[in-house]
């Protein structure tokens, strides 16, 4: 067959691929009802928090408030490219698998997504802790490393094996997230005058994330212990809901009341706590 030939078998299975998708999607109401949810929230949480900033000036504060902001802006991209069955396909499961041999759908785009979303969620973390920009640029990489070996684990269909040991690697990655943000940025958070609502938000962050994993586990991807894919995306769903609009609804809040503790550095902090108690 002519290359050119090879494209057009090509499109139009992609096309196929995207109307099933789409169809399979829309004619399931728990499946549907997860994303169109997610993404109204989305919507109203970008224009919240456009009002939330509106009066934040300092370098820090703003950048904090920018990381913050595109959170749900990302995630109204992704979920409506799920809602169009655009990023999401059938893949028929290894042997091995619980399913093996049968074909169910791959929502991959909520990859994409977190690849995105997450990197926002621990940049502005990182920055209300005041952490250097050696210990960003590593968690935030081992961040993208999850979301990416996640994907892979979610989509490799040659061998089952494979498929877990992608996800061994995604733990590790957050291992490394986890390091940081239990053991490291705490530090930083203390310097910084951030403590109280940093431990607030770590501990949202930590709880939540450790879900995305368990439902992968439990769910189609993984043992298939859950093979609803309404369920499984309302898990995934409600995981998202808390740990980005509320998430970044806590942070701004503090953000707006605290501003000048935001715009100040450690040291700036610490010369006027010493200035007060003489």
């Amino acid at each position: 067959m002519s290359p050119i030939g090879q494209i057009v078998v090509s499109g139009i299975l992609l096309q196929a691929t995207q109307a099933d998708a789409f169809s399979q999607i829309q004619n399931d109401v728990l499946l549907s009802s997860s994303l169109w949810v997610n993404i109204a929230l989305a919507g109203l949480s970008a224009l919240l928090f456009v009002y939330m900033g509106r009066g934040i000036a300092s370098n820090r504060a703003r950048l904090i408030w920018g990381a913050t902001l595109m959170i749900p802006l990302v995630s109204i991209s992704s979920y409506l490219g799920l809602a169009s069955g655009l990023t999401a396909s059938f893949i028929e499961m290894p042997a091995g698998h619980a399913l093996a041999g049968e074909e169910v759908m791959s929502q991959w785009g909520r990859y994409l997504t977190w690849t995105l979303s997450t990197p926002l969620i621990l940049l502005a973390l990182g920055l209300l802790a005041d952490a250097n920009l050696g210990s960003l640029f590593t968690v935030i990489t081992a961040d993208i490393g999850m979301c990416m070996t996640g994907l892979a684990a979610a989509l490799v269909t040659s061998s089952y094996l494979f498929r877990w040991l992608f996800y061994a690697v995604g733990c590790t990655f957050f291992i490394v997230v986890l390091y940081a943000l239990v053991i490291e940025w705490p530090t930083f958070a203390v310097e910084a005058g951030t403590s109280d609502i940093f431990r607030l938000l770590r501990t949202l962050t930590i709880v939540l994330w450790l879900g995305y994993p368990i439902i992968w586990a439990v769910g189609v991807e993984g043992l298939a212990l859950v093979q609803s894919p309404g369920l499984t995306s309302w898990g995934y769903s409600v995981l998202d809901i808390l740990a980005k609009y509320v998430f970044a609804f806590l942070l701004l809040r503090w953000i707006a009341s605290n501003e000048r503790i935001v715009s100040m550095t450690g040291r700036e902090l610490a010369t006027e706590s010493a200035t007060v108690d003489d």
